[in-house]
């Protein structure tokens, strides 16, 4: 069964990214820095359906591991470090990129998760948008 679409499907992933509530865009998606919050503290959406898992991680590594494998084998073509100072540049930024994107793409996985109707968000889509469409 399809769900009506009201909004453009790129809000609400900004929405995710952003760490927003997927239906209202107000309230926290998180409520610490990986785990999803039962309910959005603004417009009351259960977000305790998602079921994300790995699948933000492992998007975060395709991602950081071809900028990383890619800036190494620059480095290494034009001979722009010593073997050291690759260490002291590739480790940490990898690190940092690597935790940088791990909140946004969690957020946007639960937010097309939730978009979709997936794991349970379709009960509660069908309710939210039997109600706005009955305004």
């Amino acid at each position: 069964m399809s769900l009506p679409i009201e909004e453009p499907l790129k809000s609400e992933l900004l929405r995710g990214v952003l760490g927003r509530c997927p239906h209202c865009g107000k309230g926290h998606m998180f409520r610490a820095f990986l785990k999803v919050a039962d309910r959005c503290d603004a417009c009351g959406e259960e977000l305790f359906h998602h079921q994300a898992d790995d699948f933000p991680a492992y998007l975060v590594i395709v991602l950081v591991g071809h900028v990383i494998v890619a800036l190494v084998l620059w480095a290494e073509a034009t001979r722009a470090f010593s073997a050291w100072s690759e260490m002291v540049v590739f480790l940490p930024l990898t690190v940092l990129l690597s935790l940088a994107l791990l909140q946004p793409f969690k957020g946007a996985v639960v937010a097309m998760q939730w978009r979709m109707g997936m794991h349970g968000f379709g009960a509660a889509r069908r309710a939210a948008l039997a109600h706005t469409s009955a305004k």
